[in-house]
């Protein structure tokens, strides 16, 4: 019988002041966040803006985990994430995302590595599980 282990994460935010708050992994990181000008300092991205910033890095992350274990060579990537927050909605209900990857491997296997790291990024099941609509290009240069 398999065991399952259960990670927990941790996240501290403080507030600092009006509405920038530090927010910290209690692994020695932290960021800051905020509220535009209108409301806020402009001193780091809203919290929901940092998830589709986690999303984008998400994807990011186990693409190059995946080509790793593949033996395949990624020479750059980009993952641009564009989501929109109807305001009836309050929250973002579609994403676009645009990842460029720059590689000698074949065109196929690259888009193989991404597709699976779209459905097992952490992150992205999250959005996913919420509802939110997901329309992907994947484009592959050769270096």
């Amino acid at each position: 019988m398999k065991k399952e282990l259960v990670e927990t994460l941790h996240s501290t935010t403080r507030l600092v002041k009006g509405f920038l708050q530090t927010v910290d992994n209690g692994r020695n990181h932290a960021i800051c966040i905020d509220q535009p000008p209108e409301d806020g300092t402009d001193l780091g991205p809203t919290a929901l803006e940092l998830c589709v910033m986690g999303y984008g890095g998400c994807v990011a992350t186990i693409s190059l985990l995946i080509a790793r274990n593949s033996k395949v060579t990624i020479r750059d990537l980009e993952v641009k994430v564009d989501a929109l927050k109807p305001g009836e909605e309050g929250t973002v209900t579609e994403t676009y995302s645009q990842i460029r990857v720059v590689t000698d491997a074949p065109e196929d296997k690259i888009k193989r590595i991404v597709e699976m790291a779209i459905r097992t990024c952490p992150v992205g099941k999250l959005f996913v599980k919420a509802g939110v609509k997901e329309t992907h290009i994947i484009t592959v240069e050769k270096e």
